[in-house]
Parts: structure tokens; sequence; C-alpha cells
């Protein structure tokens, strides 16, 4: 009984913050239960891993941005009408392509994402954890966007550029939009599209995250080690 009792005192001292001890004294009274703020951290650092390799991979393979539909990347507003033009005057596969290159373009860049995901989650302290854990569904994506945002844009915004380059991006869509420009009686666009892709480049990137992690805090079969079924029991008990 005395044992027991000093294993409860030692994971109050461990959790160190008041929400954690409240989910821990409802925990059963037991070895399995101890757990540190190393653990736990490592646990949420676990899970977050989880994310970038199962869902944001998807991403860097071929199509992955253009025939997933949630991260698919249409045309700006500026330039839907030039792609409904375009495909009322018989160009659909025109415009098909246009939109290809930019998908394209996309998926090259994600590809310099993880580094940056990989330091942001190895700096995170025990408050980061702590909040993350304790947050709301998509508290991890939150997370991430706030630490990592400012650097895959500046990883992203060259990349996509070279990828225009690469395939021809720039022309197809200079003859698009000058194609476009040429009609009677229509306003002329020239939208920057290199700030356009990099910004729904970065909407997919976490987007595919917050399913990984609301897949992870509400299903019990995605937590697919012993040390993640242990730490977000911490968070069903909250």
């Amino acid at each position: 009984m005395m044992k027991k009792i000093g294993l409860l005192v030692l994971l109050i001292q461990l959790t160190a913050c008041a929400e954690l001890q409240t989910i821990v004294n409802n925990l059963p009274i037991s070895k399995e239960a101890v757990l540190s703020n190393a653990q736990i951290g490592n646990g949420l650092k676990e899970a977050l891993g989880n994310g970038i390799q199962h869902q944001v991979t998807k991403l860097t393979q071929e199509n992955g941005f253009y025939k997933n539909e949630a991260v698919k990347i249409l045309l700006p507003a500026e330039l839907q009408k030039v792609d409904k033009t375009l495909r009322d005057l018989g160009l659909g596969n025109l415009a098909d392509e246009g939109l290809k290159v930019l998908n394209k373009a996309a998926e090259d860049a994600v590809k310099e994402a993880t580094p940056i995901f990989i330091a942001a989650v190895k700096n995170m302290s025990f408050t980061d954890v702590k909040s993350v854990l304790l947050g709301n569904e998509n508290a991890a994506t939150t997370y991430l966007q706030s630490k990592t945002t400012t650097d895959l844009y500046a990883k992203f915004n060259p990349v996509i550029k070279k990828s225009f380059d690469k395939v021809g991006a720039d022309q197809i869509w200079t003859n698009l939009i000058k194609r476009y420009n040429s009609i009677p009686f229509v306003n002329d666009v020239n939208p920057n599209l290199t700030d356009y892709v990099t910004q729904e480049a970065l909407k997919g990137v976490f987007t595919m995250i917050a399913v990984e992690e609301k897949g992870i805090r509400e299903n019990v079969q995605l937590r697919t080690s012993a040390l993640l079924q242990k730490v977000f029991a911490l968070q069903d008990k909250k």
C-alpha cells in the first residue's frame, strides 16, 4: 500500500502542471501509469512525427496535390474566370494543363518541409507539450503553424518558382493569360502565381497534419505504440 502511494506522489511531481496532476489522480495506481515529463514529451513528439510521416509525405508523391480533393490547388479567384472562359471556348485541355503545373510545383515544394517540422518538434518545451496535449483537436497543428510557417514559406517559394521554370509553367500561364487577355471586353489579369501557390501549399501541409492529429486523438487504433497509448490516455481523461 505504501509503495502504491509513493508511486502516485512521484507521478504528480513529475507531471509538473495542475492540469496533468488532475488527470493523473484519476488514473490507476500502477507502475505502467507512471509517466515522466520526458515520456509525455516523447509521446507527443512521436504523434507529430506520425502526422508528418503518414500524411505530409503523401503530398510529395506524384499528383499528391492534384488528386487529393482535400488539398488540390484550384485557381485563385482572379483566374477562375480565365479557366471558365477557356473551357467555354473549347480549351479545357489547356486549362487542365495550367492547373496541373500549379499542383506539381506545390508537390515539389513540400519535399523541403520535413527538416523544418523536425526542428520545431525537437525544440518543443514541456509547456508546449502540455498545451498541445490538453488543447483542442488541432492544437498540435496550430503549434506547428506558429513555429514553422515563416520558415516554410521561405523554403517553398523559391522551390515553386524553380518548379515553374522547370516544367515551363511560366510559359504555360503566360500563354493562358495572354490568350485570355486577348479576348474582347475582358479585364486583363496578371496574378502573382508563385506567391499564391506557396500559400496554398502551406494550407495543404497543415490540412494533412490536422487529419492525422484528429485521428490519433479520437481513434485509439491509430496510437501505434505503447508510449502513444499511455500519453494520449492522459488526453482522454481531460
